[in-house]
């Protein structure tokens, strides 16, 4: 996962999941993860199938596993012409097209376009993360700084009191389902019709 506003050969950094959070994804999966579509050389999540760049681009492969992990770049690819909005809508349209069961852990953007319709529209659930500052490793190390925002899990999937029984110790836990095709607010309206409009 690489953090950040850009993203560039000479300025890039991986930002692994720490090792709590990765044993917490592996029990949730009952041990398997099928797929990372966002791994590097640092990564510990030990995916049964890994992409990673520049070798393989997890947003043109396929995501038709049955469980996925993502740990997306929070920054926008300006070479690729990508952003974290891609990642989101490839979760969603992974649960959606395949019955995959897929976590993320992304940054809390509740007033973007993306989570609007990808994670309030879409997804099954989301923990908001208790630590102030998660703790990625940086290039494979414990480097003692914390992401500069506030960080979630979001889950698409069909076990909501599995998820919730997992992911608690970690932060608030709050169903989302309800919210799907619901209009919301005075002038935003969730997505009604297709995921990919």
């Amino acid at each position: 996962m690489t953090a950040g506003r850009t993203n560039s050969e000479s300025t890039s950094q991986d930002w692994c999941t720490p090792p709590d959070y990765v044993d917490a994804i592996r029990r949730f999966f009952w041990g398997v993860i099928d797929l990372d579509p966002c791994s590097n050389k640092y990564s510990i999540v030990g995916a049964c199938r890994e992409y990673s760049l520049p070798e393989n681009d997890g947003l043109t492969a396929p995501w038709n596993y049955g469980t996925i992990f993502v740990n997306p770049p929070y920054g926008r690819d300006r070479n690729r012409g990508t952003s974290i909005r891609d990642w989101l809508r490839k979760c969603a349209e992974a649960k959606l097209v395949h019955g995959s069961e897929v976590l993320a852990l992304v940054p809390v953007a509740t007033n973007t376009k993306h989570w609007k319709k990808y994670v309030f529209g879409a997804a099954t659930a989301v923990s908001f993360l208790y630590d102030t500052r998660l703790r990625f490793f940086v290039n494979g190390k414990d480097e003692g700084k914390g992401a500069p925002m506030s960080c979630a899990m979001v889950y698409w999937g069909s076990d909501y009191s599995r998820f919730e029984s997992e992911f608690m110790q970690f932060g608030a836990v709050v169903p989302l389902q309800h919210l799907h095709g619901r209009s919301v607010g005075n002038r935003q309206k969730f997505a009604t019709s297709s995921l990919w409009s």
